[in-house]
């Protein structure tokens, strides 16, 4: 899930069931024709909206903030929950209107929710006029120019290759300090509950040369931290027998052994001390003393790991079909913090109401977040996606306002242990990398330290984006540090 801590004092319901949200910005480098693209969802998204910007950028467009100014409108998709979708259907009633007024305006529906719905899309939604999975963005300029013409086109092939390993991004939103990298596509894990292998494919990996080509050509433009992404990042396997086809500007000699998650993190490591490491997200049956250790041994490789866990019950795990129990869970957190020390951020995914669940296996979870004690969480009610294994299998039999309740008590947990985890922080020197300035007042910045977490310092008018600054922590809410510079 999507991994932005938000400068707010205590988390509620509403923003807890939140579908992140970002837009294109306005760029001016004389093409003939502006695209606007609203991103939905997770980091994955948001890095797919960037490739399609660059297939689009190839092909004649410049981006643009402000859709009544578009020829071209792209909602970039998510499916994981109900919710998302409805947004989603919610924000196409609203350009009608723009439509009505402008004929030759092209929409059109890309990502997860375009993957699963397909046709029928343009049954239901009658103003979009593409719809386009996540391995078809390729296709784009294409189908583009046909709907022009009046031809409404749908590409919704899955591909087991596609990892866009051959295109830059444009950097959509960018703050120019950092950036996502995506590692992997696609989903072999079939949690019962989620849509994510059928909307995103198989896994596959990216060659791991392009990788850290993409790294090394970030620091050199000023970036200071990439995320590696992927849907379960710990799972990347690369070898050169298998990826014949990915050999990019690479010596033979480069790829005669096989490249796993550690081993990637390192290499994108070695790119310069100066580029922080981040990745996401962990699957717990994945992450391996491997990685832990050289998360250790690289200072630039953010001590901070997002682990969901989504039940703290092994009934309900099991059910979820998620190939770990409870005690499996919690001896991966005690490897956590064995090697890389109690400071390293821990956050995780939480369902509230999954089928079947009882009171007492809601109270499991939370007694595992107790124990856990995480520095912060994604929360949300159980949301049956048709098709998954969990609409066929299990009936959906928890009252809405039992998982809304159960919600509630998991959220209130987080809030009480997010500031009990920030209150270790008073009185510590932490390194923090400046993002910009804060939500609240430009009298203020804000920026990160290694465990993720967000920290706001006074604006002296010397520091800016992109520094590396010394803070101690004088203060903290649930959410964020507050800090002065002493260095």
């Amino acid at each position: 899930m999507e991994n932005i801590i938000k400068d707010i004092d205590i988390i509620s319901p509403d923003e807890a069931q939140a579908c992140d949200f970002k837009t294109t910005e306005e760029e001016n480098t004389g093409k003939s024709k502006k695209l606007y693209i609203e991103s939905y969802g997770c980091q994955m998204n948001f890095s797919d909206s960037e490739i399609v910007a660059s297939i689009m950028k190839e092909n004649g467009f410049d981006t643009t903030s402000d859709f009544e100014q578009a020829d071209v409108i792209f909602l970039n998709t998510c499916s994981i929950r109900e919710k998302a979708e409805q947004t989603v259907r919610n924000r196409l009633n609203q350009f009608n209107t723009v439509k009505k007024n402008k004929p030759e305006l092209t929409i059109g529906v890309l990502g997860c929710m375009a993957e699963r719905l397909k046709e029928k899309l343009l049954e239901e939604e009658k103003i979009v006029d593409v719809v386009v999975g996540p391995d078809a963005y390729r296709d784009l300029p294409n189908l583009v120019a046909s709907a022009e013409e009046g031809n409404k086109g749908v590409n919704t092939f899955l591909s087991r290759e596609e990892t866009y390993a051959d295109i830059s991004p444009v950097r959509l939103n960018s703050n120019g300090v950092t950036a996502f990298i995506s590692i992997m596509r696609g989903c072999d894990n079939m949690c019962s509950f989620c849509v994510v292998p059928f909307t995103r494919g198989r896994e596959r990996s990216r060659d791991p040369y392009s990788i850290v080509n993409e790294a090394k050509e970030l620091f050199e433009k000023g970036y200071k931290e990439v995320t590696l992404l992927g849907q379960n990042v710990d799972s990347y396997k690369w070898s050169p027998e298998e990826n014949n086809k990915a050999r990019l500007n690479k010596k033979e000699d480069e790829v005669s052994t096989l490249v796993n998650f550690a081993k990637l993190l390192e290499m994108v490591a070695l790119v310069d001390p100066a580029l922080r490491i981040r990745f996401s997200t962990s699957h717990p049956k994945d992450i391996t003393d491997e990685v832990l250790y050289t998360m250790k041994k690289y200072d630039n490789i953010c001590k901070y790991i997002h682990l969901p866990v989504q039940s703290g019950n092994s009934r309900v795990l099991e059910l979820m079909n998620r190939t770990y129990d409870r005690d499996w869970y919690l001896d991966r957190v005690r490897a956590i913090r064995e090697i890389l020390g109690e400071e390293c951020g821990i956050s995780s995914d939480m369902i509230a109401g999954f089928c079947t669940e009882t009171e007492e296996e809601h109270q499991d979870t939370l007694t595992l977040m107790d124990i856990v004690k995480y520095d912060f969480s994604y929360m949300f009610y159980y949301s049956e996606r048709p098709g998954t294994l969990a609409a066929k299998k299990y009936t959906d039999d928890i009252p809405l306002e039992v998982k809304k309740r159960r919600l509630a008590e998991i959220i209130e947990k987080q809030n009480s242990l997010s500031l009990e985890r920030n209150k270790l922080d008073i009185g510590k020197i932490q390194e923090i990398l400046i993002e910009g300035t804060s939500k609240r007042s430009e009298a203020q910045l804000k920026g990160r330290n290694s465990a993720n977490k967000v920290v706001i310092i006074d604006n002296d008018g010397q520091l800016k984006k992109g520094d590396y600054v010394q803070v101690k922590i004088y203060d903290c809410s649930p959410a964020t540090l507050f800090g002065e510079v002493v260095s």
